[in-house]
């Protein structure tokens, strides 16, 4: 999760069209390092910044960490009320895309559901549906990834999901990977 609106949506759609009974979740966030920022303000502009003695930067990460917390305590809402077991698990690194991916190995997680808007892939002029991190995932994670879409107005708003994994990969390149 990336803390933002397409994270709980696709937390929610998994609730509601995935998990199965007996089914644990963890829901695992990257954070960045060394840099204070976030999926629902984004950075800091420089004036606000005051000049970051060891002390203050230690306070920064120390609230970034508990808003991280508490925030991704808000995605996990749905899983408690469908009594689904959860752990939240954080992790820090400078290439959020490959610790993703290391953590999802490391645990030996069985799927991982990842929402995406495709902005990233409009930005960088992509005919395709998916951000880069999302992007990344589904082409170097060790499970199947399912892909949901967050709904929108140029698409009635309904959601479907896109949904990829290493199995259809293999079915249209002919068995080979």
């Amino acid at each position: 999760v990336d803390l933002s609106e397409e994270s709980a949506y696709a937390v929610r759609w998994a609730v509601q069209n995935y998990l199965r009974p007996g089914d644990a979740v963890i829901l695992l966030h990257v954070s960045p390092t060394n840099v204070l920022y976030g999926a629902d303000w984004g950075p800091l502009s420089q004036a606000q910044q005051s000049p970051r003695t060891p002390e203050t930067q230690k306070q920064l990460e120390d609230d970034f960490d508990a808003f991280t917390a508490s925030k991704a305590a808000d995605l996990a809402k749905p899983l408690k009320e469908a009594g689904f077991p959860f752990k939240i698990h954080i992790a820090k690194d400078h290439d959020m895309r490959e610790r993703l991916c290391l953590e999802l190995e490391r645990l030996g997680l069985s799927a991982v559901i990842m929402g995406s808007r495709g902005c990233g892939a409009e930005k960088r002029g992509n005919d395709g549906r998916l951000g880069s991190v999302t992007d990344y995932c589904v082409h170097h994670c060790v499970c199947p990834v399912v892909v949901v879409r967050h709904p929108d107005e140029k698409d009635g708003g309904n959601g479907q999901p896109v949904v990829t994994d290493k199995e259809a990969r293999v079915e249209e390149k002919g068995g080979k990977c």
